[in-house]
């Protein structure tokens, strides 16, 4: 007597179950919870926070041509991988005093069609926090600093105010470069 050979898809139905009895367990998601990504920088002396989503590219200070009739804290505008990316001293543009040291980046900033670069003193790296580290309390900060703030974050005894670049980038002050 001959054994019916069995079909190829029962074949598979019972691989399918030697694998199920032999197979672990996926991990179970746990209760995920809300974080928030942004860009350290120092500018004036102080630790800032920009939001990952605001910061597009951290650049060094390029090569630049002078912009001929702008405002003391347009440094220029650079050739940046065939854009043409203007590049303005925030701390200038804040505090009227600009500074220059070799630490200072460049922070990108593109919002839409609004395409600009701001230099600060010094770009420490990312920092993540958890929702639940979001704070009101900020500690004392400069008045030409206020109006970009809105809120941060705290850590242990460190509080991270939160620079908006996107409140910079519809700021009419910011927005007229010419004498």
């Amino acid at each position: 007597m001959s054994k019916k050979r069995p079909e190829p898809f029962e074949l598979l139905q019972a691989l399918d179950e030697l694998c199920r009895e032999h197979s672990f367990d996926l991990p179970k998601l746990g209760e995920q919870v809300a974080s928030w990504s942004g860009v350290v920088f120092k500018l004036h002396g102080e630790r800032y926070i920009a939001p990952l989503n605001e910061v597009a590219e951290i650049l060094d200070i390029p090569t630049m041509s002078a912009v001929p009739g702008a405002k003391t804290w347009v440094l220029g505008i650079a050739n940046v991988r065939g854009t043409l990316l203007p590049i303005m001293d925030l701390q200038g543009f804040l505090y009227n005093r600009p500074n220059r040291s070799r630490t200072q980046r460049l922070l990108v900033i593109q919002q839409g069609d609004f395409l600009s670069s701001i230099v600060v003193d010094e770009v420490i790296g990312l920092q993540h926090f958890e929702d639940f580290e979001r704070s009101q309390e900020l500690p004392e900060i400069d008045v030409e600093v206020g109006p970009y703030i809105e809120d941060g974050f705290s850590r242990g005894d460190q509080v991270w105010p939160v620079f908006k670049l996107s409140i910079l980038a519809e700021d009419l002050d910011f927005l007229q470069v010419a004498i």
